[in-house]
């Protein structure tokens, strides 16, 4: 009888004294802190939405100072191949090809380098690491992850340039290829933490019934395994690419500040971050000038890139992924 009424006090959600009498819990108590957790939640929940339309509408507000003004035409700005705006001297040129060219080739070269390695280094923590191995090398991999961006900065000034670069030919002291390498260092451990996070969601039957008809680790690795995780390592790569598009103190420090349009990586190239540094801290921007509006401009392109990529990362997992019960 006494197990009985226990049992029913559990249902109910009684709490059981340690003396074993039952000790009804104050529904409106119960109430009350629901009341507080779901408040809490749902103010989290518009701090982040209301924080994101806050940025929309400082872009929007500003760039809009920069495209209304009489010199510029929107045409231009997005088709010009010469990119002149803060300095003093000469035409006032503004298409933005030349700050989106440098950010696209640093972000290339940084990716050409991250997600083969990422990967590899995914599958090998994944699918063939002892978990001794695996102990080390994922601290490792973390405090690769910590190191700050104006140390990789100044890594890839005063190692990857002169000792890595200049011996294999004419490589200026600011240029893309040592930043993009920095980048893709950077990148390398948000790839291979991700990625691996996916292939060791991918259910253990599906290995053993690979192995079952007789394929090998490496064929259950790459017929099998990585298939069924394709959506979490392409949104891997896809959350690397936006790390690189938005990166900033690497490439102020490491790519130049002159805006080129080439695909000579052996030259400097201006990112659009870039750009926006050496604007912000130049002391010949004033706030209300064209110069100030344009910092705007080029952050809403930007904010536009990362945006888009971040769309299609959602509609490939959709498409991409794979339901396991």
């Amino acid at each position: 009888m006494s197990n009985t009424s226990a049992g029913q006090g559990e249902l109910l959600g009684d709490a059981v004294s340690p003396r074993g009498k039952l000790r009804p819990r104050s529904s409106a108590a119960s109430k009350r802190w629901q009341t507080v957790v779901v408040t809490g939640l749902v103010f989290c929940a518009l701090v982040s939405v209301f924080t994101t339309i806050g940025i929309i509408l400082m872009l929007v507000v500003e760039s809009w100072g920069f495209f209304s003004d009489d010199k510029i035409e929107i045409w231009k700005f997005l088709t010009g191949t010469k990119w002149t705006v803060g300095q003093t001297q000469g035409e006032l040129s503004y298409g933005i090809w030349p700050l989106l060219s440098g950010t696209l080739r640093i972000t290339g070269i940084a990716m050409m380098l991250a997600l083969p390695m990422g990967l590899v280094s995914a599958i090998y923590l994944s699918e063939y690491a002892s978990k001794r191995t695996r102990s080390l090398l994922k601290p490792t991999l973390e405090i690769l992850a910590g190191i700050p961006t104006v140390v990789l900065g100044f890594f890839a000034v005063k190692f990857i340039t002169p000792y890595m670069l200049e011996p294999l030919g004419d490589f200026k002291t600011f240029n893309a290829t040592s930043a993009g390498i920095a980048v893709g260092i950077l990148c390398i451990p948000l790839v291979a933490s991700l990625a691996e996070d996916a292939l060791r969601a991918v259910p253990n039957r599906l290995r053993e019934g690979a192995y079952g008809l007789g394929a090998n680790r490496l064929e259950v690795t790459l017929k099998v395994v990585v298939p069924a995780a394709l959506s979490g390592i392409i949104s891997a790569f896809l959350l690397a690419l936006a790390r690189a598009i938005g990166e900033t103190m690497v490439v102020a420090l490491a790519a130049g500040s002159t805006p080129t349009l080439t695909l000579d990586p052996r030259m400097p190239s201006q990112t659009m971050t870039g750009f926006i540094v050496e604007t912000f801290k130049s002391e010949s921007v004033v706030p209300g000038t064209l110069s100030y509006f344009s910092i705007y401009a080029v952050a809403a392109v930007l904010f536009l890139s990362t945006f888009g990529i971040t769309l299609v990362g959602q509609i490939i997992r959709m498409k991409y992924r794979e339901v396991y019960d």
